[in-house]
């Protein structure tokens, strides 16, 4: 079992029950999923940028991404309909809980003036999105090895009703938001 499951099973859930007064363990939010997607519009006049981008990917997540094609040819961006334009890739269940650790503990601190994560980044369904500007701050990623710097986005997927639980739910987990110092009770 991976660290951050065992302190969800541990810690999470019980602190959740009692400051939300859910009556069921089944009742508590959790994480479903995380997708990552990386947008690669230089893709279009160099193909040898897919392939780096999906490499660099395939070391952030631990799986290979699904290469994203164009739905429509777009004249204004030199764009043709099934063009590859990105990547992406879904994790789930124990690669889901080994990113989330090494995004919170390694790659987070890593990003240059971090001063914590915009607290308004959460839907109302209680799902969270952010965006890396560089992927250089995962340490999987040799910069050397890399033809150059992309970014990509993060969206962490919950079964949480609404932000407010959501909140709790990353906090508990040590999530670095702003306002981190207002919400821990």
């Amino acid at each position: 079992m991976t660290r951050l499951k065992s302190v969800y099973k541990d810690e999470v859930v019980p602190m959740m029950m009692k400051k939300f007064g859910y009556s069921s363990v089944m009742q508590v939010p959790r994480i479903l999923k995380i997708t990552l997607n990386m947008g690669v519009g230089e893709a279009v006049t160099d193909k040898k940028v897919m392939t780096f981008a999906v490499d660099d990917m395939t070391r952030i997540a631990g799986q290979k991404p699904v290469v994203t094609r164009a739905r429509k040819s777009i004249a204004g961006f030199k764009i043709r309909e099934e063009w590859p334009i990105g990547c992406k890739v879904t994790l789930r269940q124990k690669r889901m809980y080994e990113f989330l650790d090494r995004l919170i503990n390694v790659a987070l601190p890593r990003v240059r003036d971090f001063r914590g994560l915009n607290p308004k980044s959460f839907d109302s369904s209680g799902n969270y999105s952010l965006g890396i500007q560089e992927q250089l701050v995962f340490p999987e990623i040799d910069y050397d090895k890399t033809d150059g710097v992309r970014g990509l986005d993060i969206c962490i997927t919950t079964s949480a009703k609404t932000s407010e639980e959501a909140r709790a739910l990353l906090l508990a987990f040590n999530f670095p938001l702003k306002d981190r110092e207002k919400n821990i009770n």
